[in-house]
């Protein structure tokens, strides 16, 4: 037989927690933008640090090229993340600059800054995003941090607005 409880008065239940997704990193806002911008996108410093280290490791200069930043149709939710390295910016991209000054651990940069390209029409679904990399003993590689993202897939990598 099963008891019920019922609750009589006007308070209700409390509301679980939303947990902060970006509670405890260190977020770069890219020079010359206002830190959580709606039309920016940030980095942490872990995924500057693995920037850093993958174009040093690539053979790419971060006076010329940098990481492109995008979305393309597919996935399991509808959109995936794109991201690999470019020489260089196209005409109508965004760019923006991160690190400058800022030294990470076995930084093969010297400190210096990385660029990151982002097209126009990823930017409509990017802004206001945090790229993060996570390195833990179940997972490695960036983590995208999307408040426009409405629904995403077990593995990260697709989403759906």
């Amino acid at each position: 037989m099963a008891m019920v409880t019922l609750q009589t008065g006007s308070t209700p239940p409390p509301l679980p927690e939303k947990r902060d997704p970006l509670a405890g990193m260190i977020l770069l806002s890219a020079e010359g933008q206002t830190p959580r911008a709606k039309q920016a996108i940030e980095i942490t410093r872990n995924a500057l640090k693995r920037i850093r280290v993958a174009m040093a490791k690539e053979g790419i200069s971060p006076q010329q090229g940098g990481l492109r930043v995008g979305i393309q149709g597919g996935g399991c939710s509808g959109l995936s993340y794109s991201i690999r390295f470019d020489s260089k910016a196209r005409e109508r991209d965004r760019t923006f600059v991160f690190g400058a000054g800022v030294e990470t651990p076995n930084d093969p940069s010297g400190a210096q800054p990385v660029q990151l390209f982002v097209d126009p029409k990823s930017f409509l679904y990017l802004a206001g995003m945090v790229l993060d990399f996570e390195e833990t003993l179940m997972r490695q590689g960036f983590n995208f941090i999307n408040p426009n993202s409405a629904k995403s897939c077990g593995c990260g990598s697709s989403f759906s607005t």
